[in-house]
């Protein structure tokens, strides 16, 4: 059975205080807290087990070549992967894409051929595309959202022409927290011949995900939002696409042979991941993944849904608040601006006086805010340890933002 305070207790880090005030951690979508056994695994790489992988033939190398090894795996039964062979390490979602960019899309992409995006992508999803627009003359293609924030599967279906050489969209907004119909789109376009690029990004942290269910050719995961290290991630690549894919850098590991005329490229997925790793980051990637497994994906989901609810009604609830965008399918995920004065900086400095971590700003995200004609939003991102009572936190700090600026 799940038990939200079972889980806090996990979490180091939420016993601290910020200004004499609870931390309330609301700032998910950016970065999650870690459990005691990332920490643990984490320490344990380094302190015991360190070396460096596939290059030594003594203990501590097998071992931590071992362990590090062992996370493809995890990786894959987390994506719903068919196999570990599927799954390219990286430092996360955005050395994902530009993976994508560079090794598979670059070289079959002429002058006019076509990228189709949603209005609400990060600029880890824009920029790599925005190198093909400047360097080789291709076209990005956008698809708005409606007044709501919901994103039409068909009116990303229908921007596909004949020059489209690929689809990049998010599964989940990391400002509207849309929950984007991505399986639909991914039948769609393979009827029509067109892979999909998913940023699962601000998704698989919040729900199950199966990309053979899905049917995307990519789908990139960065291992800090999954209560994971920093410099942490991976990438499932389908075999057909990996397959037609050049390596991303050079280095070691990713070769097999290198002599001086000639060189002998490793087997995928090594072929992509050249150099040392980050041998202890993706270690403790996968002890979070273990975690969340652990947990469970569905109970991880019914608690947030519960928080998703709980928070939409009592923000709502407030006339003052605007919250942005109101999509049918949301994750926890809360962008909103107060009426008057009041900057997203100054809502946020507030609230942090009370202890309550949010967003502001932008979120990386400036196409969708130019969109939305706005030009900063604070935002609350919920994750498996938040509370009911943390929401009424938020609540409270945002009345007194109110009566402040007012």
């Amino acid at each position: 059975m799940f038990d939200v305070e079972e889980i806090r207790a996990q979490f180091p880090i939420l016993q601290r205080k910020i200004n004499g005030n609870p931390l309330v951690y609301l700032d998910n979508g950016a970065s999650a807290q870690k459990p005691q056994v990332v920490l643990d695994t984490i320490q344990r790489a380094y302190g015991q087990d360190y070396a460096n992988v596939h290059r030594g033939l003594h203990t501590l190398s097998t071992i931590s070549t071992d362990n590090f090894e062992a996370v493809r795996g995890k990786m894959a039964r987390f994506l719903g992967a068919p196999s570990e062979d599927h799954i390219v390490f990286t430092t996360g979602t955005t050395e994902a894409i530009n993976l994508i960019s560079y090794a598979w899309a670059a070289p079959r992409m002429q002058p006019g051929d076509e990228i189709v995006l949603s209005i609400m992508e990060h600029h880890a999803n824009i920029v790599p595309w925005h190198f093909l627009r400047e360097r080789q003359g291709v076209k990005l293609i956008w698809v708005d959202t409606d007044a709501d924030g919901n994103l039409d599967p068909q009116a990303v279906l229908d921007a596909i022409t004949d020059r489209t050489k690929l689809i990049a969209i998010t599964h989940v907004s990391n400002v509207l927290g849309t929950v984007v119909d991505v399986k639909s789109i991914c039948t769609g376009a393979r009827d029509r011949g067109v892979p999909v690029m998913v940023d699962g990004s601000q998704a698989a942290v919040h729900m199950a995900v199966d990309v053979s269910d899905i049917g995307c050719d990519f789908y990139a995961v960065t291992g800090h939002k999954l209560y994971g290290p920093s410099g942490s991630g991976a990438i499932f690549i389908h075999p057909d696409r990996m397959a037609e894919m050049r390596p991303f850098m050079g280095g070691g590991d990713m070769i097999r042979d290198v002599h001086r005329d000639s060189i002998t490229w490793n087997d995928a997925p090594m072929k992509f991941e050249a150099g040392t790793p980050g041998i202890v980051q993706t270690i403790g990637m996968g002890a979070a993944v273990d975690w969340m497994m652990d947990v469970g994906m569905d109970a991880i989901a019914a608690h947030e849904a519960g928080l998703r609810d709980y928070a939409l009604d009592r923000l709502t609830g407030l006339n003052w608040l605007n919250v942005q965008g109101n999509p049918r399918d949301r994750a926890a995920i809360f962008s909103f601006t107060l009426d008057g004065p009041a900057h997203a900086h100054d809502i946020s400095t507030v609230l942090d006086k009370k202890g309550i971590a949010v967003r502001a700003g932008q979120h990386c995200a400036q196409p969708l805010m130019e969109h939305m004609g706005l030009t900063a939003t604070c935002r609350a991102s919920f994750g498996v340890y938040n509370t009911l009572a943390e929401v009424d936190a938020l609540v409270n700090a945002l009345e007194l933002c109110h009566d402040l600026f007012a």
